[in-house]
Protein backbone atom coordinates (compact mmCIF):
# COMPACT_ATOMS: atom_id res chain seq x y z
CA UNK A 1 0.00 0.00 0.00
CA UNK A 2 1.33 3.25 -0.58
CA UNK A 3 2.78 5.24 2.12
CA UNK A 4 2.80 8.75 0.29
CA UNK A 5 0.24 10.50 -2.06
CA UNK A 6 1.19 13.72 -4.32
CA UNK A 7 -2.05 15.34 -5.42
CA UNK A 8 -2.66 18.52 -7.31
CA UNK A 9 -4.40 20.75 -5.20
CA UNK A 10 -5.02 23.59 -7.09
CA UNK A 11 -7.55 20.51 -8.69
CA UNK A 12 -8.41 18.54 -5.66
CA UNK A 13 -10.39 19.16 -2.97
CA UNK A 14 -8.44 19.45 0.17
CA UNK A 15 -10.53 16.99 1.96
CA UNK A 16 -10.52 14.38 -0.52
CA UNK A 17 -6.50 14.81 -0.58
CA UNK A 18 -6.68 14.19 3.19
CA UNK A 19 -8.68 11.42 2.78
CA UNK A 20 -6.58 9.42 0.63
CA UNK A 21 -2.81 10.17 2.21
CA UNK A 22 -4.42 8.86 5.39
CA UNK A 23 -5.77 5.75 3.87
CA UNK A 24 -2.27 5.59 2.73
CA UNK A 25 -1.30 5.14 6.42
CA UNK A 26 -3.70 2.81 7.10
CA UNK A 27 -5.98 4.99 9.21
CA UNK A 28 -9.29 6.95 8.92
CA UNK A 29 -9.21 11.56 9.06
CA UNK A 30 -9.99 10.91 12.53
CA UNK A 31 -6.82 8.56 13.26
CA UNK A 32 -8.77 5.56 13.22
CA UNK A 33 -7.20 2.18 11.94
CA UNK A 34 -8.92 1.20 9.26
CA UNK A 35 -10.17 -2.83 8.43
CA UNK A 36 -10.22 -4.75 5.66
CA UNK A 37 -13.39 -6.37 4.25
CA UNK A 38 -14.38 -8.33 1.84
CA UNK A 39 -17.39 -8.38 -0.22
CA UNK A 40 -18.25 -11.58 -2.54
CA UNK A 41 -21.30 -9.93 -4.88
CA UNK A 42 -23.51 -11.99 -7.69
CA UNK A 43 -25.07 -9.68 -9.92
CA UNK A 44 -26.83 -12.18 -12.40
CA UNK A 45 -24.42 -14.57 -13.67
CA UNK A 46 -21.30 -12.35 -13.05
CA UNK A 47 -19.05 -12.71 -9.96
CA UNK A 48 -17.49 -9.43 -8.37
CA UNK A 49 -15.22 -8.94 -5.60
CA UNK A 50 -14.90 -5.82 -3.54
CA UNK A 51 -12.27 -4.91 -1.27
CA UNK A 52 -13.51 -2.53 1.57
CA UNK A 53 -11.19 -0.42 3.71
CA UNK A 54 -13.32 1.00 6.83
CA UNK A 55 -12.98 2.32 10.33
CA UNK A 56 -16.04 1.18 10.54
CA UNK A 57 -17.47 -2.32 9.61
CA UNK A 58 -21.53 -1.58 10.29
CA UNK A 59 -21.30 1.63 8.08
CA UNK A 60 -19.45 -0.53 5.24
CA UNK A 61 -22.03 -3.07 5.50
CA UNK A 62 -25.02 -0.62 5.41
CA UNK A 63 -23.30 1.03 2.30
CA UNK A 64 -22.20 -1.42 0.12
CA UNK A 65 -25.03 -3.22 1.25
CA UNK A 66 -27.37 -1.13 -0.04
CA UNK A 67 -25.65 0.03 -3.33
CA UNK A 68 -25.80 -3.85 -3.79
CA UNK A 69 -29.30 -4.16 -2.99
CA UNK A 70 -30.17 -0.92 -5.25
CA UNK A 71 -28.74 -2.83 -7.93
CA UNK A 72 -30.36 -6.28 -7.17
CA UNK A 73 -27.53 -8.29 -6.87
CA UNK A 74 -26.70 -10.58 -4.26
CA UNK A 75 -24.09 -11.71 -1.38
CA UNK A 76 -22.46 -15.43 -2.14
CA UNK A 77 -19.20 -16.84 -2.49
CA UNK A 78 -17.87 -15.62 -5.93
CA UNK A 79 -14.19 -16.33 -4.34
CA UNK A 80 -13.77 -19.50 -6.82
CA UNK A 81 -14.50 -17.87 -10.13
CA UNK A 82 -11.19 -15.89 -9.09
CA UNK A 83 -7.20 -16.04 -8.40
CA UNK A 84 -5.31 -14.45 -6.17
CA UNK A 85 -2.46 -13.29 -7.81
CA UNK A 86 0.31 -10.58 -8.09
CA UNK A 87 0.91 -8.37 -10.83
CA UNK A 88 3.56 -5.73 -11.56
CA UNK A 89 3.82 -3.53 -14.50
CA UNK A 90 7.18 -1.91 -16.12
CA UNK A 91 7.16 0.98 -18.59
CA UNK A 92 7.85 0.25 -21.97
CA UNK A 93 11.62 1.01 -22.31
CA UNK A 94 13.02 0.79 -26.09
CA UNK A 95 16.06 -1.17 -25.70
CA UNK A 96 14.79 -3.82 -22.70
CA UNK A 97 11.69 -5.87 -23.15
CA UNK A 98 10.49 -9.39 -22.18
CA UNK A 99 13.30 -11.24 -23.62
CA UNK A 100 15.42 -9.57 -21.48
CA UNK A 101 14.07 -9.89 -18.11
CA UNK A 102 12.20 -13.31 -18.55
CA UNK A 103 15.05 -14.75 -16.34
CA UNK A 104 15.32 -12.87 -13.97
CA UNK A 105 11.85 -12.94 -13.42
CA UNK A 106 11.12 -16.33 -13.27
CA UNK A 107 14.44 -16.36 -10.46
CA UNK A 108 12.50 -14.10 -8.43
CA UNK A 109 8.87 -16.15 -8.74
CA UNK A 110 7.31 -14.86 -12.29
CA UNK A 111 4.72 -17.24 -13.56
CA UNK A 112 3.88 -15.52 -16.93
CA UNK A 113 4.92 -12.38 -18.77
CA UNK A 114 3.45 -10.35 -21.28
CA UNK A 115 3.13 -6.92 -22.92
CA UNK A 116 0.05 -4.71 -22.95
CA UNK A 117 -1.11 -2.47 -25.87
CA UNK A 118 1.20 0.40 -24.98
CA UNK A 119 4.10 -2.72 -24.81
CA UNK A 120 4.61 -2.22 -21.10
CA UNK A 121 5.76 -5.46 -19.20
CA UNK A 122 3.37 -7.03 -17.15
CA UNK A 123 4.56 -9.84 -15.23
CA UNK A 124 2.35 -12.33 -13.09
CA UNK A 125 3.36 -13.99 -10.05
CA UNK A 126 1.90 -15.72 -6.28
CA UNK A 127 1.25 -12.95 -4.00
CA UNK A 128 4.19 -13.55 -1.87
CA UNK A 129 6.85 -13.02 -4.16
CA UNK A 130 5.20 -9.63 -5.88
CA UNK A 131 7.32 -7.60 -4.14
CA UNK A 132 10.56 -8.85 -4.74
CA UNK A 133 10.25 -9.32 -8.73
CA UNK A 134 8.87 -5.54 -8.71
CA UNK A 135 12.37 -4.48 -6.64
CA UNK A 136 14.64 -6.98 -8.19
CA UNK A 137 13.46 -6.51 -11.78
CA UNK A 138 13.38 -2.85 -11.44
CA UNK A 139 16.76 -2.43 -9.83
CA UNK A 140 18.64 -4.75 -12.43
CA UNK A 141 17.30 -2.85 -15.22
CA UNK A 142 16.44 0.24 -14.67
CA UNK A 143 13.26 0.13 -15.18
CA UNK A 144 10.20 2.14 -13.68
CA UNK A 145 7.45 0.17 -12.34
CA UNK A 146 3.91 1.55 -12.79
CA UNK A 147 1.97 -0.71 -10.41
CA UNK A 148 2.57 -3.24 -8.28
CA UNK A 149 -0.35 -5.09 -6.70
CA UNK A 150 -2.23 -7.57 -5.48
CA UNK A 151 -5.46 -7.79 -7.63
CA UNK A 152 -8.04 -11.23 -7.79
CA UNK A 153 -7.59 -12.54 -11.29
CA UNK A 154 -11.08 -14.02 -13.15
CA UNK A 155 -10.51 -17.22 -13.70
CA UNK A 156 -11.23 -18.11 -17.62
CA UNK A 157 -12.97 -21.03 -18.05
CA UNK A 158 -15.60 -19.79 -15.58
CA UNK A 159 -16.21 -15.91 -17.43
CA UNK A 160 -19.72 -15.80 -18.07
CA UNK A 161 -20.54 -13.34 -20.85
CA UNK A 162 -22.23 -10.17 -21.19
CA UNK A 163 -24.22 -9.79 -24.31
CA UNK A 164 -26.49 -7.14 -24.36
CA UNK A 165 -25.70 -3.25 -24.34
CA UNK A 166 -28.56 -2.85 -21.53
CA UNK A 167 -26.27 -5.30 -19.25
CA UNK A 168 -23.47 -3.51 -19.80
CA UNK A 169 -25.52 -0.36 -19.01
CA UNK A 170 -26.63 -2.03 -15.61
CA UNK A 171 -23.11 -3.61 -14.66
CA UNK A 172 -21.29 0.12 -15.30
CA UNK A 173 -24.29 1.41 -12.86
CA UNK A 174 -23.11 -1.24 -10.31
CA UNK A 175 -20.10 -0.06 -10.25
CA UNK A 176 -20.12 3.34 -10.97
CA UNK A 177 -22.25 3.64 -7.45
CA UNK A 178 -20.01 1.01 -5.58
CA UNK A 179 -16.81 4.18 -7.09
CA UNK A 180 -18.75 7.14 -5.15
CA UNK A 181 -17.74 5.22 -2.03
CA UNK A 182 -14.84 6.18 -0.34
CA UNK A 183 -14.57 2.74 1.29
CA UNK A 184 -14.51 0.85 -1.45
CA UNK A 185 -11.14 0.70 -2.75
CA UNK A 186 -10.88 -2.12 -5.86
CA UNK A 187 -13.47 -3.92 -7.98
CA UNK A 188 -12.97 -6.96 -9.55
CA UNK A 189 -15.39 -9.22 -11.80
CA UNK A 190 -15.34 -11.90 -13.86
CA UNK A 191 -17.77 -10.54 -16.69
CA UNK A 192 -16.63 -11.07 -20.05
CA UNK A 193 -17.89 -9.20 -23.28
CA UNK A 194 -20.34 -10.96 -25.69
CA UNK A 195 -20.10 -10.86 -29.48
CA UNK A 196 -22.94 -8.45 -29.36
CA UNK A 197 -22.30 -6.06 -27.20
CA UNK A 198 -20.37 -2.73 -28.53
CA UNK A 199 -16.64 -2.46 -27.58
CA UNK A 200 -16.27 1.09 -26.56
CA UNK A 201 -18.89 0.15 -24.00
CA UNK A 202 -17.56 -2.60 -22.89
CA UNK A 203 -14.27 -0.81 -22.61
CA UNK A 204 -15.56 1.59 -20.55
CA UNK A 205 -17.08 -1.13 -18.00
CA UNK A 206 -13.62 -2.59 -17.63
CA UNK A 207 -11.63 0.91 -17.37
CA UNK A 208 -13.79 1.19 -14.22
CA UNK A 209 -12.82 -1.96 -12.84
CA UNK A 210 -9.27 -2.94 -11.02
CA UNK A 211 -8.74 -6.65 -12.81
Amino acid sequence: MLTHLQYSKASTPKNVIDQAIARGQGRSLSGATLETMKFEVMIGPNAFILDVETDNKLRALQDVGGVIRKHKGRIGATEFFFSRLGRVVFEQHDKIGLDEIMDEAIELGAEDLEADDEGNMIVWSQPSSTMQIAQGVAKKFELKILSSEIIWSPNEDTRPTVDSLEDVKSLSDFVEALSELPEVQAIYSNAAKGPSVPADEWAAFEDSLDS
